[in-house]
């Protein structure tokens, strides 16, 4: 992987883009109180690393705590206060989620709200950029882009079943007794939209009248922009499993984008003992998410504001510790953070 420059002074520029009232940004979502706000931190910083000209959003849920939004905004991170969205009811007789945590996906669709930002790039909390993307930005409209999922670990899909695998189509065709091939099927971890009210009102209008399937939302927003999805390149959302499942198509120097959604690959959370995790690729990108997270240069340093308790609080009026040094944890962290949360 070849990693972006250092811009020491990338946040004075981000700054003033602010400033100039800039109308795209790079968007993620967080909710509770778990360790997923590691994923967000190292996340800022890897944009910042890369020199990014946009901000990093962040769609936050009324659960995640006081001192895990003061740690966002102390690294540059723009917070906007979401509701929750009611996932629909699944007879678990029948199907279940792919992932017990994935109803929580539905509330990040109120991404599609944010109409303050003419375009953003969504990416999941367990992804690192390690090259700039702000050539997405500049994509015609129109069009929601993202990558091509691989189905070659969805166990429970009929693809599986075949080895079918749309990164691979020729390999195994689609058998034509079980009628025509899926459609086009992208990663939503990653992808590239316009936000609209209306487009967000729409889509719980079809959360009502579709039945729920395994991968929730991503079902969802696949079935709801099929008919204008674009395809982009695997360089800007290299699922983790692609190193292993399909190798031919992976070129880690020039991987831009990767995304940790293999068991056991979270950076924060690696230990190595699940499978295909002692494979040296695997070892080098957790390891390059941790050079970035423990770097403190890209700490946002200038004053910024939080949502804390319902109050408008300054970073600047907090007594921030920094880090132990050498000490992995949240980052720098605030003294008395429960009195600004009363």
């Amino acid at each position: 992987m070849a990693p972006g420059q250092n811009y020491p002074n990338d946040v004075h520029r981000m700054s003033k883009i602010a400033e100039k009232g800039e109308n795209k940004a790079f968007v993620t979502f967080l909710g509770g109180s778990g360790d997923y706000v590691k994923g967000v931190v190292g996340l800022a910083k890897g944009l910042r690393k890369v020199g990014s000209a946009y901000p990093l959003v962040v769609a936050v849920l009324p659960d995640v705590p006081p001192e895990h939004r003061l740690l966002m905004v102390q690294n540059g991170c723009v917070l906007k206060d979401i509701n929750w969205v009611q996932a629909p009811e699944m007879d678990k007789t029948k199907v279940g989620w792919a992932h017990e945590h994935f109803a929580i996906n539905y509330s990040k669709l109120r991404i599609f709200e944010l109409e303050e930002y003419s375009k953003m790039v969504y990416f999941d909390g367990d992804i690192q950029v390690y090259s700039n993307v702000d050539e997405l930005f500049e994509l015609p409209n129109g069009h929601l882009y993202g990558v091509l999922d691989c189905f070659c670990e969805w166990h429970h899909s009929p693809q599986y079943k075949i080895g079918y695998c749309q990164q691979c189509p020729d390999r195994v065709q689609w058998p034509a007794e079980m009628g025509q091939p899926p459609s086009s099927y992208f990663n939503a971890g990653m992808f590239v939209f316009e936000p609209s009210q209306a487009t967000y009102d729409d889509l719980i209008n079809t959360i009502k009248v579709t039945p729920p399937s395994s991968f929730a939302e991503q079902d969802l927003l696949n079935l709801y922009f099929k008919s204008i999805f674009e395809p982009i390149p695997p360089v800007y959302n290299l699922l983790v499993p692609m190193l292993w499942t399909h190798p031919e198509h992976v070129e880690l120097d020039k991987v831009k984008v990767v995304h940790f959604c293999a068991n056991g690959s979270k950076p924060w959370r690696y230990t190595g003992k699940d499978e295909h995790m002692q494979r040296e690729d695997v070892k080098m990108l957790v390891q390059k998410w941790w050079d970035i997270y423990d770097d403190e240069s890209f700490s946002y340093r200038e004053p910024m504001a939080a949502n804390v308790g319902g109050k408008r609080v300054q970073t600047a009026e907090l007594n921030l510790i920094p880090k132990e040094k050498g000490k992995r944890g949240l980052g720098p962290m605030v003294t008395s953070v429960l009195e600004f949360a009363l």
